[in-house]
């Protein structure tokens, strides 16, 4: 069993949603500001990417979970399990030894047909996401959602390790740049963030799917459509999926479904 450690950045501490500042996430009984789920995400395949490369970002699958809360500067250890050469189960251990996260990735043989770019209206400038509610998400279902721009790189590119020498020299920005898992399943986050003002809210677990690297420099339009949305014990959930696509091939390069908690049930 292989071993990686590293110590955790909160890559959003000034982020809308204030889950990641240590004001309100203790408000919900937690120590302090919760490191993005996203974030976490990428820790748990930073070994799987320095394993299997740049095949995995074209054409691997991820299944990750996060179950209990990263705080910024914990350190933390990340095991793999290597039950082929391409399907590479790990494991998050916080600084007590306790699991909060897992993934399972592989190359799949049969690869699923990459998603068709439908031509979302791309949101406005003057656009005001409405609050999230179930009739809110009923709606967006039913007549469709926003769709968003982002571009990998700019000034200070995200990276989810406060050293970039540390990442996998494919994601590197000054070396080969391709987008690491921290932005583009943060692409997911803001799109959903972006069709329905949440705050706070936690996301729990997305399964992607790649289909392309994306270089640095690339803007990506992101499509979400919504899949569910329900209670249970007290929380509220939506599940969505996104597809990102280059926005000048119209290529897709991710297809995200991802589960988060809109609403969290006051305790108070």
């Amino acid at each position: 069993m292989d071993i990686w450690q590293a110590t955790a950045l909160n890559t959003a501490p000034d982020s809308e949603n204030q889950i990641h500042s240590d004001e309100l996430a203790k408000e919900y009984g937690f120590k302090g500001g919760l490191v993005p789920g996203v974030t976490v995400s990428a820790y748990l395949l930073h070994p799987v990417i320095e394993s299997l490369g740049e095949e995995w970002l074209e054409r691997g699958y991820a299944n990750c979970k996060i179950t209990s809360p990263l705080y910024d500067g914990e350190t933390f250890e990340v095991f793999s399990e290597v039950h082929k050469q391409s399907h590479i189960n790990t494991f998050l251990k916080n600084h007590e030894g306790i699991i909060i996260a897992n993934a399972e990735s592989q190359l799949l043989g049969n690869q699923p047909p990459a998603p068709h770019y439908r031509g979302d209206p791309l949101v406005g400038d003057n656009f005001k996401a409405p609050v999230a509610s179930f009739e809110i998400w009923k709606k967006l279902k039913n007549e469709g959602c926003k769709a968003f721009k982002f571009e990998w790189g700019g000034e200070n590119p995200l990276i989810y390790l406060s050293d970039e020498k540390k990442l996998p020299k494919l994601l590197q920005p000054k070396d080969m740049g391709y987008a690491n898992l921290c932005f583009l399943l943060g692409c997911s986050n803001w799109i959903l963030a972006g069709n329905a003002f949440m705050n706070p809210w936690i996301h729990l677990q997305t399964k992607s799917q790649n289909y392309k690297p994306v270089s640095i420099g690339t803007t990506l339009i992101a499509e979400m459509s919504v899949v569910d949305f329900y209670e249970k014990k007290g929380h509220e959930f939506i599940e969505v999926n996104v597809n990102l696509f280059e926005d000048k091939s119209f290529q897709c390069c991710m297809s995200i479904n991802l589960l988060a908690i809109f609403k969290l049930r006051n305790n108070k």
